[in-house]
């Protein structure tokens, strides 16, 4: 093969590299030179950005012919270094590339190797291109630079292709892997194989175990992700350190009790456990990190370290009175359970030691726990243990101020859309006038030209983006230019400009609303100066005399509200306005409001909940898993429609099967769109709310706060809201269900809100879904808890009393936790109630803790309370129950520490 433009054949043919490599070898150093001049005309005709379209075989083609022309290592590293050829470094094979830089006998090869590491970048790591940059630092004898970007491609490609243990890098960059913060995450490429390697090469002498085993526990106590220390943790279970070699670090391991991730504090607690055995740690330092390891959220740790103190105290009686306040601080916590087990430790060594230290709330007596905080009441609250109202929805912000501020706004709204923005974005395209300098949103417009298109399938974006050319450009014709998603959504409201028909489809989704008002926009011919929905809060109320103010105004100066501008306004104004505020009105607009109000507005749809069975998937493209129905609701009109809108906002009927990939509309829009009617919204929201709980998803908890601050009869609809989010997968989700429900405990009291009886209707929601495997009790008694920590014992116990009954013959994971979180409640509140099942429950012979958080909480509703006695939170107190027997599983928290 000739050196010649076609070496280069952007489509090599098979066979072409092994002639170009033996044509480079055999060629002159100045013959490779020359040829270096034809290569980076052709490499330089590759724009930046488009080697994804270059075929492998013409990036190794590319590649060997770099390391073979170049004069220096700054212009080869100028070449290959360059971010995005750094992506094909994977296509060029390293024999050839090996057998051209040997032929050049390159002096520079160590300063490009070395320069070419430099430029790696973390993300690198994973574009396979460590084989060529090792090849060539083994080559020119270089040793790598010690960087995250150099360590975390090393170890990547070592442990994907299992060269850990061959790697001639392995002295030089393994410390690293234990020093560099992150790097945890790239150890699990292939599942225990970084640790099993590493601890055979201990084994083998290759590692010294002592470095070995200090980088370990350095690492886990410096911290990291808790995925990113698992490989760490497994590894230290692989070295067993003997007993002398865990006294040795038994600071470190004192470090991470406290508040290392689970499954490291575990790990260092059974290492102390061995160290203690081995009579080689001190008792000040046991104690030290006792007690703030007894008031971790994990009841397993707590209870491990109860049992732990509990046996110290037995080996060294004379020192109880140091032991036992450190037992008292597992008294204030959370779990009722922990802090009996705390109890049983206390009294077991009190012997005549002075307790009076012991905290008010966890005073002892006998086996008996007081009740903490202070929440017994006799009566309950009207709002529930000094809950304050909501404050009214904020005011929205001021208006518009002309084009800057506008464009100013716009960019906002593309960056952080929600419904405030989107309001006032709208009404200020409609109160520009002529003659005003629209320079700002012109260039707005023109820097966020592919924003505001149809390209991302962003619909609400697409008919903004034609909204404002229509303002800045109102002689041209913009339908054209919109793409197939907008031309017959524009088309149909330009025809319903010129003929008066307005034919509105909101395609399934209320949010579509505000999409067609801003295409509205753009296709009138002559632009309404002022909209009429701008609301007057930002939940979307639009308060009735504001709104007759503007249809006066459009009186006075001769026009009419655009239609589904005005349908939207009807639809925000609070139901109970008086007609007579529309006295005066005399334009077709001014009578159909008052007609509206005469009629009380939009009314409440029937919402019915139905249950859809799970999806079908197919299991050789799925694999295995496990796909649970859902409860969600149905809407049904109860008159024909009043607006051209009406029939499809209250019309909705959901499949008999789960639709996973169903669309879930912007929450903030959503409840703006209908913020009298927090029924139907839900009803809307509950596939993504759902998909949350059954599907771990996220990115919609945001929708509940805001249909808790609006107003609306609470149906089947929100009740299962409600539910499924106390039971998301993600914290934040469930924080925010929380605080919903919170603000619907407030309401509580206000029969035309919420009924009266919200908590009731979602724990008849909640017990109907868990116990269908529908949603996961334990995370919601997660949510309820803090609920109940915030101050809404009441409602807690209106879910609690209502769930019971169906989750009780059930047995799921998490209601003994529930049972837990119903005892505190009750006696906060005072409660009797009878529930079904809890007596049966709380009399079968056994020790599990679910029978005896039955029988805690069967004792709390039992015991009197209306004389201001405190029902101990206890069980067991009671003489009469029934002992466990052989196969019960569990045992009792005396029985465990003894």
């Amino acid at each position: 093969m000739r050196l010649t433009a076609e070496a280069l054949s952007h489509r090599p043919r098979r066979g072409s590299l092994e002639e170009l490599t033996t044509a480079l070898v055999e060629a002159t150093e100045s013959e490779r030179l020359a040829f270096g001049q034809v290569f980076r005309e052709r490499f330089g005709a590759v724009k930046r950005g488009e080697w994804w379209r270059v075929p492998p075989g013409a990036c190794a083609a590319y590649g060997v012919t770099a390391l073979a022309t170049m004069p220096s290592a700054a212009q080869a590293a100028a070449v290959l270094g360059r971010r995005d050829v750094r992506d094909w470094w994977r296509h060029i094979p390293v024999p050839p590339t090996l057998r051209v830089v040997r032929a050049r006998e390159l002096p520079w090869l160590g300063d490009l190797a070395a320069r070419l590491a430099g430029k790696l970048t973390p993300p690198d790591a994973y574009n396979g291109g460590w084989r060529l940059l090792s090849a060539l630092l083994v080559e020119s004898g270089t040793t790598p630079p010690v960087s995250e970007a150099v360590v975390r491609s090393w170890v990547f490609d070592a442990l994907q292709h299992d060269r850990l243990r061959s790697s001639p890098h392995l002295d030089d960059l393994l410390p690293a892997v234990f020093e560099i913060d992150g790097l945890g995450g790239e150890l699990t490429v292939r599942r225990d194989l970084f640790g099993e390697t590493v601890a055979a090469l201990v084994a083998e002498g290759r590692l010294e175990r002592k470095v070995v085993l200090a980088a370990t526990l350095d690492r886990l106590v410096r911290g990291d992700r808790p995925g990113f220390l698992r490989p760490f943790a497994a590894l230290h279970e692989l070295l067993a350190p003997t007993p002398d070699e865990m006294a040795g670090h038994a600071l470190d391991y004192a470090q991470l009790l406290p508040g290392a991730p689970s499954a490291i504090a575990g790990l260092a607690q059974r290492s102390l456990r061995t160290v203690d055995e081995a009579e080689r740690l001190d008792l000040e330092t046991l104690l030290e990190v006792s007690r703030p390891t007894l008031v971790r959220g994990e009841k397993t740790l707590v209870k491990a370290q109860l049992t732990w103190l509990d046996k110290v105290a037995r080996r060294s009686p004379g020192r109880a009175g140091e032991i036992l306040p450190v037992v008292a601080a597992a008294l204030g916590h959370p779990a009722l359970d922990v802090r009996e087990r705390a109890l049983v430790v206390i009294e077991r060594h009190r012997g005549d030691l002075d307790l009076s230290w012991l905290p008010a709330t966890g005073g002892v007596t006998g086996r008996a726990l007081a009740v903490p905080d202070g929440l017994a009441r006799p009566d309950r609250p009207a709002v529930p243990d000094g809950l304050t109202w909501p404050d009214a929805p904020a005011v929205m912000p001021a208006p518009v101020g002309g084009a800057g501020e506008l464009a100013e706004e716009v960019a906002a709204l593309l960056r952080d859309p929600n419904a405030v923005r989107w309001e006032r974005v709208l009404a200020g395209l409609a109160a520009l006038r002529t003659g005003d300098d629209l320079a700002p949103l012109r260039h707005l417009a023109e820097r966020e030209q592919e924003a505001l298109s149809s390209a991302h399938g962003d619909a609400r974006r697409a008919a903004l983006g034609v909204a404002i050319r229509s303002v800045l450009e109102p002689s041209r014709g913009h339908l054209l230019e919109t793409g197939r998603t907008w031309l017959d959504t524009l088309s149909a409201l330009r025809d319903h400009a010129t003929e008066g028909t307005l034919r509105p489809d909101l395609g399934g989704a209320p949010t579509r609303l505000l999409t067609l008002r801003i295409a509205e926009i753009a296709v009138q011919s002559s632009r309404a100066p002022l909209l009429m929905a701008t609301p007057t809060h930002v939940n979307g109320s639009l308060d009735g005399s504001v709104l007759v103010e503007r249809l006066r105004r459009a009186e006075r100066e001769g026009w009419e509200p655009l239609p589904l501008d005005l349908e939207q306004a009807l639809l925000r104004v609070p139901r109970g306005t008086s007609p007579s505020i529309a006295d005066g009105l005399t334009s077709q607009s001014g009578r159909r409001l008052a007609t509206w109000l005469a009629g009380g507005g939009l009314p409440d749809p029937v919402s019915t909940r139905v249950e859809q069975a799970p999806a079908k998937r197919n299991p050789r493209r799925f694999g295995k898993h496990v796909e649970t129905g859902r409860l969600v609701a149905d809407l049904d009109p109860v008159r024909p429609g009043v607006l051209t809108v009406e029939e499809q906002l209250l019309s909705l009927s959901r499949s008999s099967v789960v639709d996973e990939y169903s669309w879930a509309p912007a929450p903030a829009v959503l409840a703006a769109t209908l913020p009298h009617h927090r029924e139907v919204c839900a009803a809307w929201a509950l596939p993504g709310l759902a998909a949350m709980a059954d599907h771990d998803r996220r990115g919609f908890g945001a929708v509940l706060p805001l249909l808790a601050d609006n107003d609306g009869p609470f149906g089947p609809a929100m009740a299962l809201a409600v539910a499924y989010q106390l039971a998301a997968r993600h914290e934040q989700d469930r924080a925010a269900a929380v605080d919903a429900f919170l603000t619907l405990t407030a309401r509580r009291t206000s029969s035309a809100d919420t009924g009266g009886a919200f908590g009731a209707a979602v724990g008849s929601a909640l017990g109907d879904l868990a116990a269908r495997g529908m949603v996961k009790l334990n995370r919601a008694v997660l949510a309820l808890a803090d609920a109940r920590r915030a101050g809404a014992s009441a409602a807690v116990w209106d879910v609690v009393v209502a769930a019971l009954p169906t989750l009780l013959p059930v047995a799921l994971r998490g209601l003994p936790d529930l049972l837990e979180v119903g005892s505190l409640a009750a006696v906060a509140v005072d409660a009797h109630d009878e529930i079904p099942g809890l007596a049966e429950l709380a009399g079968r012979r056994g020790s599990t803790r679910l029978l005896q958080e039955a029988r805690r909480l069967h004792s709390v509703l039992a015991a009197p309370g209306a004389d201001g006695t405190t029902p101990e939170l206890v069980a067991g107190a009671d003489s009469s129950t029934p002992e466990p027997v052989a196969g019960a599983g569990g045992t009792t928290a005396k029985e465990e520490l003894a």
